[in-house]
């Protein structure tokens, strides 16, 4: 067991940002803990690393106790925090190589992982560059460098890929995956469902500073209610639409939106073929149609009843 955390509470004041909020996570996962913005995601990486105080509760990691004094420990601990934590006075190599010989004491060997720290992440023609001089999303490979340099067994990634753009998300991400092979255990904090469906083995859903729901991706799915959705554009909907499809078997809801018809089904229950036969005996003529399975934003939405980005 790398992680486990019991019962963790963590209040600022009447506020309780951590409610009994347990944890644990196995070698060689890439662990997601998703929620929307204020859940309680950083609050809880930032006790786990005893950079923050916490009320009750108790912290292992690599099965000994956690403390701010736990020098060992944090030897082996990688960090990626969602605020770029670079020096600007510092070139690109400059800034690798300090973080890295925090806690890499020999210079040779630290050269050599900061050669290598570059090349993973592809700052090569930048070495010479100071942070200001790059973009968004170089700036956030720089911090993944920064952190990951010394080469941790476990690293923690709060929101990396925030206010980056495409391409340089999807490098950040397959770096991830890059250094879970190399057999370091990951854990990846996002509002963001997509990147945590793509990564991650196992996922918690956190919300008000409690995990609500954990599992696979497969499981958490298959958790809720809701299955198929179908969306179609109605060309000449009737007013009772909505009403009468909501009606056919197997649907949990149907909502039109202007010309936009949103049907859930039930899990297990393909709806498309009785939809089009509703459609041809009413005579409603549609344009695009189209169905997706369930994700990871539905299963939050069943569960606490908003959306992930709320």
């Amino acid at each position: 067991m790398v992680v486990k955390v019991s019962n963790l509470v963590k209040r600022y004041g009447e506020l309780i940002a951590l409610d009994h909020f347990s944890l644990q996570v196995e070698e060689g996962e890439i662990f997601g803990l998703l929620g929307p913005n204020g859940s309680g995601k950083t609050t809880a990486i930032n006790c786990m690393l005893s950079l923050l105080k916490f009320s009750k509760g108790e912290i292992e990691l690599f099965g000994r106790t956690m403390r701010p004094d736990a020098y060992e420990i944090k030897r082996d601990i990688g960090l990626v925090m969602q605020n770029v934590a670079v020096f600007d006075e510092l070139t690109v190599q400059e800034n690798i190589n300090y973080f890295c010989g925090l806690y890499v004491d020999d210079r040779i060997k630290c050269r050599m992982l900061v050669d290598e720290a570059i090349q993973f992440v592809g700052l090569e023609d930048y070495r010479k560059f100071f942070p200001k001089k790059l973009s968004g999303g170089l700036l956030r490979r720089l911090n993944i460098a920064c952190g990951i340099a010394h080469k941790p067994k476990l690293i923690f990634m709060d929101e990396p890929t925030v206010a980056v753009d495409p391409q340089s998300r999807n490098n950040i991400l397959e770096g991830i995956k890059a250094l879970n092979r190399d057999g370091a255990t990951v854990i990846y904090t996002s509002h963001y469902m997509e990147e945590v469906e793509q990564i991650c083995s196992r996922i918690a859903i956190m919300d008000k500073g409690k995990i609500i729901a954990i599992g696979t991706r497969d499981e958490l799915k298959s958790s809720i209610r809701a299955g198929e959705k179908i969306t179609a554009e109605i060309l000449n909907p009737l007013i009772t639409l909505a009403d009468d499809v909501a009606r056919l078997p197997h649907v949990i809801s149907a909502d039109l939106n202007d010309s936009m018809l949103t049907v859930k089904s039930e899990q297990k229950h393909n709806n498309l073929t009785p939809l089009l036969d509703y459609f041809r005996d009413k005579g409603i003529a549609y344009g695009r149609i189209y169905c997706e399975l369930p994700t990871l934003n539905d299963v939050f939405l069943e569960i606490t009843g908003k959306e992930l980005r709320d």
